[in-house]
């Protein structure tokens, strides 16, 4: 029999719980859940599961800051975010903390088994990268399979979301992305969004990046259209 994949559930809500193992074990899953943010740092930091099912509203320790908190490790797990807040701007602050997809409650069943074997997919894909798979440019390397870069400022462990931005940037080398492609690409929001969360992603890459952050070479503005990515500036 195949082992069964490990799931982590963190929701203080009894019955909504309740349905959600009930569920996911009948997808054949193996279900751990636990009740707040304290408990399940805890558990992360001592067993190893595959997905990460995060509500945001918990006692003590909110959502947030577990996912806050797990990407300050270092642990790139897989995390969806469950929450009763459904704002865009709700969802913007959810994945700018390092959450992989969110999704509102009340929310439909099948979406939501879906979204579980979609992030599911996506990690094993990581995973079967081929070996000494990486992108270099100036100084600076990158591994695709670890998501790790070597730069000036030493090793770096990227979260998902930014290597998705640096992907879509290396496989754009050269062209000029507007901010509405770059957030319906990276982040799945509407073009029109109005966030400061895609020119913060740029800073952080300039920062981790650019030998100047003030006077980019490989992070360029295209004032009035957008950004690009140039592998080699002149």
């Amino acid at each position: 029999m195949d082992k069964k994949i490990p799931l982590l559930l963190i929701e203080d809500e009894p019955h909504i719980a309740k349905g959600l193992v009930f569920n996911l074990e009948e997808e054949g899953y193996q279900v751990t859940h636990i009740e707040s943010g304290e408990q399940a740092l805890e558990e992360l930091s001592n067993n190893s599961y595959a997905l990460v099912i995060l509500d945001l509203t918990l006692p003590g320790i909110d959502g947030l800051e577990v996912c806050d908190r797990l990407r300050e490790r270092g642990n790139q797990i897989p995390i969806l975010m469950l929450t009763a807040r459904g704002t865009e701007q709700d969802r913007i602050t959810g994945l700018s903390k390092g959450a992989d997809d969110y999704l509102s409650k009340p929310f439909n069943l099948k979406e939501f088994l879906l979204r579980v074997a979609g992030l599911l997919r996506r990690t094993n894909w990581q995973q079967t990268r081929p070996d000494n798979n990486y992108y270099t440019f100036g100084n600076n390397q990158i591994n695709l399979e670890t998501d790790q870069a070597i730069t000036a400022n030493g090793t770096i462990q990227l979260t998902e979301l930014e290597m998705k931005m640096l992907q879509f940037f290396f496989d754009q080398e050269g062209k000029v992305l507007s901010r509405g492609k770059l957030l319906k690409q990276v982040w799945g929001m509407s073009p029109e969004t109005e966030t400061r969360t895609l020119d913060n992603f740029i800073v952080r890459l300039r920062k981790y990046f650019e030998i100047d952050p003030t006077k980019p070479r490989y992070f360029r503005t295209v004032r009035g259209r957008g950004y690009r990515f140039i592998q080699e500036p002149e």
